[in-house]
């Protein structure tokens, strides 16, 4: 079954509801990121995708908490730690495409760790 979690998964979580390619596992799988994402979690998000053998730059672009990224639900939720453990783990083409730094901008997030993180590794 982890071997399911390997390959290119398609993962959705949009107010709540997810839609994805394989069920069970995914679905647990974007559940718990957002929960950890929500409370700051990092270890238990290490864990998570360890144990999953997925890397985080993999599904990154493929996983949306209450219509957000999770960078963006990170700086929504104050969870400056694991918004900056996931920046130094995203590729910097990932960085620029999401425009997260963009988004924080424009709501408010400019000050947070997380937007500063973002600039630094981006080159923003």
């Amino acid at each position: 079954m982890k071997k399911l979690l390997t390959g290119a998964i398609a993962l959705s979580l949009v107010a709540g509801s997810v839609v994805i390619a394989k069920p069970a596992k995914a679905d647990q799988l974007a559940l718990s990121l957002c929960t950890y994402v929500q409370g700051d979690d990092t270890m238990r998000m290490r864990k998570k995708l360890r144990d999953s053998r997925v890397r985080i730059r993999d599904i990154y672009s493929k996983i949306q908490c209450n219509g957000q990224t999770l960078l963006q639900f990170a700086m929504s939720n104050g969870s400056n730690d694991i918004g900056t453990f996931m920046v130094g783990r995203l590729s910097v083409d990932d960085l620029k495409a999401m425009n997260d730094y963009q988004w924080a901008q424009s709501n408010g997030h400019a000050g947070s760790p997380i937007a500063a993180a973002i600039k630094e590794r981006a080159g923003l």
